[in-house]
């Protein structure tokens, strides 16, 4: 079993649910934000999202288009984030997702990015703007390699697109599902969470996939009311924020193990069912 089907298994066999933590490559440094990936892992992250620094960031909210920004000025991108990975994968076995934009993938080219990724230990792309009918190529490409590539399904997503995802996966596993919570950006703070969760469940009868649910969920509560019906969570854009606050690399080691410890009791207790505690 692979390292990604492996984690979601460990949660569902213990009755608990997925912590998906994504962090931006780059910010507020190279190195401090592989450590920083490391110790979201050690507090309790499950899969660990390793977003890749990109100038025109459409799906992302201003927590994380800002991260983008910084870490682009410092040399990010691509291959940097690559590098990231694999300094990771070398202290770590929790699996890692790189999370990006098409474009960057483009113009290294399909087949080198998927090879760079398989020697980084990657196990996972997530392309936020390639659609699943015009992602064949990518998917063969990384099948290749034992790399899994992450559909995203929405509120807006028709029938067709939800059964090619389950074609998609009954041919090669995907891994798991990103149900984006609403339409919008990332770190909004009104998505529908109980919809949201209601709706994971369903798509993940109508796929055979794993769902997680993104978009909207900062804090605990929130957590738990996204988990309860879904595979797990996604967050971002509230970890993002704890380490642009940060005054100190002591400050945002702090934060970033504080929120995700967090988040972890509070998945932890949905899936032991104390919602109320």
């Amino acid at each position: 079993m692979r390292r990604l089907e492996k984690a979601f298994a460990k949660r569902r066999e213990a009755g608990g649910k997925v912590l998906v933590a994504y962090l931006c490559m780059g910010d507020p440094t190279h190195d401090e934000s592989i450590e920083l990936a490391l110790l979201a892992a050690e507090a309790g992250a499950d899969v660990l999202e390793l977003g890749v620094p990109f100038g025109d960031p459409t799906a992302d909210g201003p927590q994380i288009a800002r991260a983008s920004e910084r870490a682009l000025a410092k040399g990010g991108g691509l291959a940097a984030t690559l590098r990231a990975a694999a300094a990771i994968r070398a202290r770590s076995s929790v699996p890692l997702v790189l999370f990006g934009y098409y474009n960057p993938i483009f113009v290294r080219g399909e087949a080198r990015v998927v090879l760079e990724a398989s020697q980084a230990g990657v196990d996972a792309l997530l392309v936020v703007d390639l659609p699943i009918d015009a992602s064949a190529p990518l998917r063969t490409a990384a099948a290749e390699h034992g790399i899994r590539v992450i559909p995203l399904l929405a509120p807006t997503s028709s029938a067709e697109r939800v059964r090619a995802v389950r074609a998609v996966h009954a041919e090669v596993p995907c891994g798991f599902v990103y149900y984006v919570s609403l339409t919008g950006v990332t770190g909004a703070s009104a998505a529908p969470l109980v919809e949201a969760s209601q709706a994971a469940e369903a798509l993940r009868t109508s796929t055979g996939a794993p769902v997680v649910v993104g978009f909207g969920i900062d804090s605990p509560e929130k957590a738990r009311i996204a988990a309860l019906h879904a595979d797990g969570v996604v967050v971002g854009s509230a970890i993002v924020k704890r380490i642009e606050e940060g005054r100190s690399a002591g400050e945002r080691a702090s934060a970033v193990t504080s929120l995700v410890g967090s988040l972890r009791h509070a998945l932890d207790d949905v899936g032991n069912g104390r919602l109320g505690e």
